[in-house]
C-alpha cells in the first residue's frame, strides 16, 4: 500500500514537473514570435507608412499623384508575390531541418533587407536604379515575411500545454502590433518634420532602426529548442526516410486543408487595407498624417492585449466561433471607418479604428495561428501553414493599388475600399465554416495520415 502511495507521488510529482517544464519552454517559445512578429511588422509598417507619405516622391519621377501613389504602392506590394516563394524554401526547411534555425535565417533576411532601405540612393541621385533597388529590397522582405509567422506560430503551437494551444501563438500576433506600435512611434518625429528634411534624411532613421529589434529578436531566438513533437519525428525517421519534398506530400495529404486555410487567409486584407490605404486616403482627405498614426498606435496598443483573451476564448470555446465572430464583425465595421475618414470626423474615426483594430480584426487575427498550424500533421504543418497563408496575403499586398486605383481622387467614393474588406471577410468566413474544429484534438492526433 505504501508503495502504491509513493508511486502514485512520484507520478503526480513527475507530472507536474513536465507540466511546468512544458509552460516554461511555451513561454520562452512566445516570446520568440512576440519578438520576431515585433520585427518583422516593424519593417513591414514602416515600409506602408512609407509608401503612402515618402516613395512616390523620392523613388520615382514626377508625375500625376495618384499614378506616382499607386506605383509607390506597387513596389509595397511586389513583397508579396516573393512571400509564396519564401513559403515554399523556408517551409521546406522547417520540415526537413528543424523550426528553430529555419526562424533565425528568416529574422536575418528580414532585418538586413529593412536595414538596407534606409540607405539606397533616391531617384534624384541615380535614376531608374532607385526603384529597382527598393524592388529587390522589398522582395527580400518577402521572401522573409513568407514563413516568419508561419514558423513562429507552428513552432508555440507545438510547444503549448494541453488547453493553452490557441494562447501561447497568439504573442505573434500580439509582437506584430506592438511592432505597428513601434514603427508608428518612429515615423511621428518624421512626420512633424518640414517636407525637406523628411525627404531629404529623416524617412531613413526608422529603417536604420530596425537593426536595434533585429539584434534582441536574435538573441531570443538563438536560445530556442526544436519542439519535443517535431524531435520525436526526427528520431522515429532514418534520413532516407525524410519526406524531401513536404510541399507536395502536404498537397498530396492534406488539400481540403490547404485550401480552408487559403480561404481563411484572407482575413488578412482587413489590416493591410487599412494600415496602408486607410493611411493615404485619410491624408488625400486633408487629415494629418500625425492623426491617424495616432489612430494607430492606439488600437495597436490594445491589441497586444485584446488578442491573447481572444485566444483564451477560443481554448474555452472552440476557434470556428471566435474566428467567424471577428471576421464578419470587420466586414461590417469598415463601411463605419472609411465613411469615418470621408466626412473628417475624428472622434469616430477613433472609435471604428479601435473597434477593428483592437476588437474584430484582432479576434480572428489572434485565432490563426494556432488554428492553422492545428490542421496539419507534423511531418508538413511548417509547409501547410506558409504556403496556405500566402494565397490571402499575397491578394492583400495588392489591394492598397487596387483601391487607390478605383477609388480614384473622389473622397467621398470609398465604396469600393470598404467591398473589397467586406468581400474578404465573407471569403474567410466561408474557409471557417469548412475547416475543423481542433481546439480539444490532442497533439498527435491533429492533422491527416501521412505514412
Amino acid at each position: 500500500m505504501a508503495t502504491d502511495i509513493q508511486h502514485l507521488t512520484a507520478s503526480a510529482v513527475e507530472s507536474e514537473a513536465t507540466r511546468v517544464h512544458r509552460t516554461k519552454r511555451a513561454k520562452k517559445a512566445a516570446l520568440a514570435a512576440f519578438l520576431g512578429g515585433m520585427l518583422e511588422y516593424y519593417d513591414f509598417f514602416i515600409y506602408a507608412t512609407a509608401a503612402s507619405l515618402i516613395f512616390s516622391h523620392i523613388f520615382f519621377p514626377a508625375g500625376n499623384p495618384t499614378v506616382t501613389l499607386m506605383a509607390s504602392f506597387a513596389t509595397f506590394g511586389v513583397a508579396y508575390v516573393a512571400r509564396p516563394f519564401g513559403a515554399i524554401v523556408f517551409g521546406h526547411l522547417g520540415d526537413r531541418m528543424g523550426r528553430k534555425n529555419t526562424l533565425v535565417l528568416t529574422l536575418m533576411l528580414m532585418g538586413g533587407a529593412t536595414f538596407i532601405i534606409g540607405l539606397l540612393p533616391t531617384f534624384e541621385q541615380v535614376g531608374y536604379l532607385a526603384p529597382a533597388l527598393l524592388v529587390v529590397m522589398r522582395l527580400l522582405q518577402g521572401l522573409s515575411a513568407g514563413a516568419e509567422t508561419a514558423g513562429s506560430s507552428t513552432l508555440t503551437m507545438e510547444e503549448s500545454p494541453v488547453g493553452r494551444r490557441g494562447f501561447f501563438p497568439s504573442f505573434a500576433m500580439s509582437g506584430i502590433s506592438a511592432g505597428i506600435v513601434l514603427a508608428s512611434l518612429a515615423f511621428m518625429p518624421v512626420a512633424a518634420m518640414d517636407e525637406a528634411a523628411r525627404f531629404s534624411w529623416g524617412w531613413r532613421i526608422p529603417f536604420l532602426l530596425s537593426i536595434v529589434v533585429m539584434v534582441v529578436a536574435m538573441l531570443v531566438r538563438r536560445s530556442l529548442e526544436e519542439p519535443e513533437v517535431f524531435q520525436e519525428e526526427v528520431k522515429a525517421q532514418s534520413s532516407e526516410q525524410k519526406e524531401k519534398m513536404p510541399f507536395l506530400l502536404m498537397l498530396r495529404t492534406h488539400p481540403a486543408q490547404f485550401f480552408q486555410i487559403s480561404l481563411m487567409s484572407f482575413q488578412c486584407v482587413t489590416n493591410t487595407l487599412m494600415q496602408a490605404f486607410g493611411l493615404a486616403y485619410a491624408v488625400s482627405v486633408g487629415i494629418p498624417a500625425a492623426t491617424m498614426l495616432v489612430v494607430s498606435i492606439v488600437g495597436n496598443v490594445i491589441a497586444i492585449f485584446s488578442q491573447p483573451a481572444s485566444a483564451w476564448l477560443s481554448d474555452r470555446f472552440g476557434r470556428r466561433p471566435i474566428f467567424l465572430g471577428g471576421v464578419m464583425a470587420s466586414g461590417l465595421l469598415i463601411w463605419v471607418y472609411f465613411w469615418a475618414i470621408s466626412t473628417s470626423n475624428i472622434g469616430l474615426i477613433f472609435v471604428a479604428s479601435i473597434a477593428i483594430t483592437a476588437g474584430s480584426y484582432a479576434v480572428s487575427n489572434a485565432i490563426y495561428p494556432a488554428w492553422f498550424s492545428e490542421l496539419f500533421n507534423v511531418k508538413v504543418r511548417y509547409s501547410g501553414v506558409a504556403i496556405g497563408l500566402q494565397v490571402g496575403i499575397l491578394c492583400a499586398g495588392f489591394t492598397p493599388m487596387l483601391a487607390t486605383a478605383l477609388v480614384g481622387a473622389d473622397p467621398g467614393n470609398y465604396g469600393p475600399a470598404a467591398w473589397i474588406v467586406a468581400g474578404s471577410s465573407i471569403v474567410a468566413a466561408i474557409g471557417a465554416i469548412w475547416a475543423r474544429e481542433t481546439f480539444r484534438t490532442p497533439l498527435e492526433e491533429l492533422g491527416n495520415p501521412v505514412d
